[in-house]
């Protein structure tokens, strides 16, 4: 065996067997990485006894003495069946660990929440409220494994997998993803990858995978102070806007969506949005009212803050968001109706000094490649933009 011609991977609890080639057992699997292959995980039976257990493995193995070091002797003769890429090993022992993937539910929140508190992803794609609400899209499903949640989904590019999130060490994880992908058929897509998510997977797995940019889901991040106050000659045309709405509306008010009778007035004024607003063939936008009514129809379950701007008794624009992180707060929804002037600019502002309270940055989410969208975004000069990309094997 060729020196250094096997890498070795490393998992949690480890021991090793005195051999002269770098294998470990880890979880009762034996896992070797050969350069040119896929990794081929080995189930081994484990046991206080380091040999007893292994009677049966020796014995298909065709290594049957009873030395001390009889364990070594099987590894390293499993070692030399798997030179020159190619393996010989009894079926029952190719048993790799299998990712079972499911829908989310709302039940789940309370398992996908914390793993996304544990990372503070400043990226609002990994939120409960998002992968939910988004769910008939993107036919999101996810798995749990040791302690880590996958996410896969589908859009125009297939299917396609998100950076996995949770205790198990990256490089165990992306092999999980990546084995996944090749038992299903699927090219092994990453999305959603945000510049700190590619640093992991670099160290992890070097010069494995390339990134490309996403610009259309780069994502706005904004100081809270600037859009509270909207100070500065750049932001005069903002506050002559909620200026000219407060002079057209003086009995405008701010109401936090608090009752049934709250969500029921901000779903009415959202499909009173998408008929006289949106064009017929305009399927994005669509999806993005659809997403809206999930936010609105369990607001409370999915534990999320709400507010809209009233004017002459009626609704004229809310909007939906939550806590992201410690220090940044998350816009998931802002409608207002295009004819009533200010009415994005006051709700924009006035969401922030009542739901967002306390926190440095607000995300605004993404322009999905809309130019007016991009346009409106722009036009509050962001602090910065958290941008994407869109990672696949080298």
């Amino acid at each position: 065996m060729q020196s250094g011609w096997w890498k070795l991977l490393t998992f949690f609890d480890t021991y090793t067997y005195p051999v002269r080639t770098p294998i470990r057992i880890q979880y009762g699997y034996l896992r070797v990485f050969n350069t040119d292959t896929y990794p081929y995980p080995i189930r081994i039976p484990k046991g206080n006894n380091h040999n007893k257990p292994l009677t049966e493995f020796r014995t298909l193995l065709g290594v049957d003495s009873e030395r001390p070091d009889a364990v070594a002797i099987v590894i390293e003769s499993l070692c030399r069946r798997m030179e020159n890429n190619h393996v010989y090993l009894p079926e029952v022992y190719q048993r790799p660990r299998m990712l079972t993937f499911r829908p989310i539910q709302l039940s789940d929140k309370a398992v996908i929440d914390p793993v996304f508190r544990s990372k503070s992803y400043m990226s609002t794609d990994f939120t409960f409220t998002n992968l939910y609400a988004w769910q008939a899209l993107f036919k999101t499903v996810f798995a749990t494994e040791d302690g880590t949640l996958f996410l896969r989904f589908t859009d125009e590019d297939g299917v396609c997998y998100m950076m996995p999130a949770g205790k198990m060490p990256d490089r165990e994880a992306l092999e999980l993803i990546m084995q996944d992908a090749r038992e299903n058929g699927f090219p092994f897509i990453l999305k959603a990858v945000i510049p700190q998510m590619w640093e992991s997977i670099e160290r992890a797995m070097p010069g494995q995978f390339r990134l490309v940019p996403d610009r259309m889901n780069y994502e706005y991040i904004y100081l809270s102070e600037k859009l509270l106050n909207l100070s500065g000659k750049k932001l005069q045309s903002k506050r002559n806007h909620i200026n000219r709405f407060k002079a057209d509306h003086p009995e405008w008010e701010y109401v936090p969506v608090r009752t049934d009778a709250d969500i029921a007035g901000c779903l009415a004024m959202l499909d009173e949005w998408i008929r006289t607003t949106l064009p017929q063939d305009d399927t994005s936008q669509r999806h993005d009212y659809l997403s809206a009514r999930v936010m609105l129809e369990n607001f409370h379950r999915l534990q999320i803050r709400g507010g809209y701007i009233r004017a002459e008794g009626k609704i004229a624009a809310f909007s939906l968001g939550e806590p992201l992180t410690e220090d940044t707060f998350v816009v998931h929804v802002e409608k207002a109706f295009a004819g009533i002037t200010g009415a994005y600019t006051i709700i924009n502002q006035q969401f922030i000094e009542h739901e967002a309270t306390g926190y440095t940055y607000i995300n605004r989410e993404e322009d999905v490649g809309l130019e007016n969208l991009r346009k409106a975004k722009m036009s509050y000069y962001p602090e910065t933009l958290l941008e994407h990309g869109i990672v696949t094997l080298a």
